[in-house]
C-alpha cells in the first residue's frame, strides 16, 4: 500500500522542519530542505513501508540536510555546524566504513522506534518529555526504551 503523503507531511512535518532547522541553522533553508525530504517520499512512496514512517522521514531529512551542507560554499557559523560539515564531507572511506560498521552493529538488532529515540535524545538533545511526545510514547516509555538499548550495546561491546 503506498504511502499518504499528504497525511505523513500534516502528521510529521512539523519533526521533519526541526530536524532541519536543527542541522542547518538556516530557517529557509531548513524549509526548502523539509520540502526535498517530503518530495523524496513522494517519489518513492511505493517503495516504502508506512509503519515506520517517522524514523524513515528522519533519515530521510537528515540525508537532505547533509547534502544541503556539501554544497553549501560559506565558512560554517559554529562549532556544531563546523562538526557537521566535516561529517558530511568525509573522504576517509576507512573511517566511514568503520563508522558505518559500528552503527550498523549496534541497531542491527533494534526497531525502528528505539533508534528514532535514540537518535531524538542523544544527538539531537531532546529531553524525555520531548521525545515521548515525538514518538507518542510515555516517559516511562521512552526511558525504558533507551534502558534496553543501553543494555544492547553494552552486551555486544562485552562480546568484542
Amino acid at each position: 500500500m503506498p504511502i499518504d503523503v499528504d497525511a505523513a507531511y500534516r502528521r510529521y512535518g512539523p519533526l521533519v522542519r526541526r530536524r532541519c532547522e536543527q542541522m542547518l541553522r538556516d530557517p529557509e533553508e531548513a524549509r526548502d530542505a523539509m520540502h526535498d525530504a517530503f518530495v523524496r517520499l513522494a517519489r518513492r512512496r511505493d517503495d516504502y513501508e508506512p509503519h515506520a514512517l517517522g524514523g524513515l522521514l528522519y533519515r530521510i531529512a537528515t540525508s537532505v540536510c547533509l547534502n544541503h551542507l556539501r554544497t553549501r560554499r560559506r565558512r560554517p557559523e559554529d562549532r556544531d555546524q563546523e562538526l557537521l560539515m566535516q561529517i558530511a564531507n568525509a573522504e576517509d572511506p576507512a573511517a566511514q566504513g568503520l563508522a558505518r560498521h559500528w552503527l550498523d552493529r549496534i541497531f542491527a538488532k533494534e526497531s525502528e522506534s528505539s533508534k528514532t529515540i535514540a537518535v531524538l535524545h542523544y544527538v539531537d538533545g531532546m529531553t524525555l518529555e520531548e521525545v515521548a511526545r515525538e514518538v507518542g510514547l510515555s516517559v516511562s516509555g521512552v526511558r525504558f526504551k533507551l534502558r534496553e538499548l543501553k543494555l544492547h550495546v553494552d552486551a555486544d561491546l562485552e562480546a568484542v
